[in-house]
């Protein structure tokens, strides 16, 4: 007799199959075995396709995870023609938009046994370049363009490529499927809140004009307050919110009761810088910032009251639309805004007058 006889007759077959498995990579003829089918039945089972009754699908489903069965991820794209990657190309270095796209991308992703990698190319046309060619020669299932801004595309060609592109946070080609925040909305939300909480001069410090993001929200501001204030124009930066504050309070006449600010970094230094003027924040000024960059946010004081642009749940739609065109259903070309969301901190004090 042979020795694997000989240890089948002690322990049973079962004993020598889990052998088997401990000693290298499950197999789908493990799973075969361990659930007492064939190996057609089982694959068939594992990717929902053939016919058979539910309760072995579910048999063979339960067994795999049991046993740790890992499909070859090599194996299933040969089948598919997939290399269930996609690649995430960004100027966005500091990723201080592109790290929440990416999380939410990779979120709506990973349930469906997609990788995503990222590039980041700069402002360089060639570096993007490379990057690009670089995915294709790894046969990405799809690209995400994301950027630092909803006006500006990438300095590199993303169009006729051999795989689909959705563009997120960034400038999408006319006939591509393009993501953005809803800045109007956003910042409607912002003035609503200080107009619901009896504020009647509320000011606007925001960034630079030539952004379409600055246009539309000062749009949703003159729409709520009209004209009464000047909207005051500058940089993305705490020394701007400084100088603003100080051009406001240096000028006689009468000071807002209210402060809607174009992002968090101006309005953290509109707090400091009337603080330092002995105005009470929340009591005297409410403050209203925008984009929810938690690390501004959270550290000021007191707590600063922002919009989020939800930028991880508008990663989430770019990673399943970006997904459902690679698997080749038809997904009509055009500019989707989500909406943004306000989060209440103590920046502003009291509650809204209905």
């Amino acid at each position: 007799m042979g020795k694997a006889f000989l240890i089948a007759n002690k322990f049973g077959r079962g004993h020598l199959e889990n052998q088997r498995i401990r000693n290298g990579r499950v197999t789908i003829h493990d799973v075969a075995a361990a659930a007492g089918v064939s190996i057609s039945t089982a694959s068939k089972a594992l990717n929902n396709t053939g016919r058979m009754a539910d309760d072995t699908r579910e048999r063979v489903k339960r067994v795999a995870t049991e046993i740790g069965f890992r499909p070859n991820a090599l194996a299933k794209g040969l089948l598919s023609n997939r290399s269930f990657t996609i690649g995430l190309l960004t100027n966005d270095t500091y990723g201080r938009f592109t790290l929440p796209v990416m999380a939410g991308i990779t979120e709506a992703l990973v349930d469906h046994g997609v990788s995503v990698f990222l590039c980041t190319i700069e402002d360089d046309p060639a570096l993007g370049k490379v990057h690009v060619d670089a995915m294709l020669d790894k046969s990405v299932d799809g690209i995400i363009a994301s950027g630092k801004r909803i006006d500006r595309r990438l300095p590199v060609d993303l169009s006729n490529l051999p795989v689909p592109v959705v563009y997120a946070f960034t400038e999408g080609t006319p006939d591509s499927v393009t993501f953005c925040a809803d800045d109007f909305q956003g910042a409607a939300l912002a003035v609503e809140w200080l107009m619901g909480l009896g504020r009647r001069r509320i000011a606007h410090i925001t960034g630079p004009e030539s952004f379409v993001s600055v246009r539309e929200r000062t749009r949703a501001y003159r729409s709520l307050v009209g004209d009464t204030l000047p909207v005051m124009y500058g940089t993305w930066s705490e020394a701007w919110g400084h100088a603003a504050v100080a051009q406001i309070w240096d000028t006689p006449g009468p000071k807002p009761d209210g402060i809607f600010c174009g992002n968090d970094q101006i309005a953290r230094a509109v707090v400091d810088a009337l603080r330092e003027r002995d105005v009470r924040v929340a009591e005297d000024v409410s403050v209203v910032g925008f984009d929810n960059w938690e690390i501004v946010a959270a550290q000021t004081r007191p707590p600063l009251t922002t919009v989020d642009m939800n930028l991880k749940a508008l990663g989430r739609e770019a990673g399943l639309t970006v997904l459902a065109l690679a698997e080749g259903r038809a997904i009509e070309p055009g500019i989707r805004t989500l909406p943004c969301e306000l989060v209440v901190r103590q920046s502003c004090g009291g509650h809204p007058v209905h």
